[in-house]
């Protein structure tokens, strides 16, 4: 048997990730793991309904963004709170982009990944 586990994002600028995704998503860190030098931090976070993760990497000698390339992958996350969510996004100007004629909407995170929101009868 195999299953999913986790999805990895490297991240600039720690704090503000984890701000942007407790308060954009209400992901909330379940684990974290430091390198004895110091060198890295791995923090998971998690919804508190899934087992599933999302793994924020931040790496001290980073200093440059990531170069995301055409930005052709997501991670997508479905909800039955659609218009609840889209108010908030809206408010925090995180919308990137919206497909009215799918349903659906993509917001940015903090380092340019593209998360899109589902509703949930999608």
């Amino acid at each position: 048997m195999i299953k999913f586990n986790h999805f990895n994002f490297n991240v600039l600028d720690l704090d503000k990730s984890l701000d942007f995704y407790k308060k954009a998503l209400g992901l909330e860190p379940v684990r974290v793991k430091d390198a004895e030098d110091g060198s890295f931090r791995l923090v998971y976070l998690g919804d508190g309904l899934t087992e599933f993760q999302l793994e924020l990497t931040w790496l001290r000698d980073r200093k440059e963004p990531y170069n995301l390339g055409e930005c052709e992958f997501h991670l997508a996350f479905h909800t039955d709170e659609y218009e609840q969510l889209h108010q908030k996004h809206q408010d925090m100007g995180c919308i990137c982009f919206e497909n009215p004629a799918m349903g659906i909407y993509f917001i940015s995170d903090p380092d340019g990944y593209w998360i899109e929101i589902v509703p949930e009868d999608k």
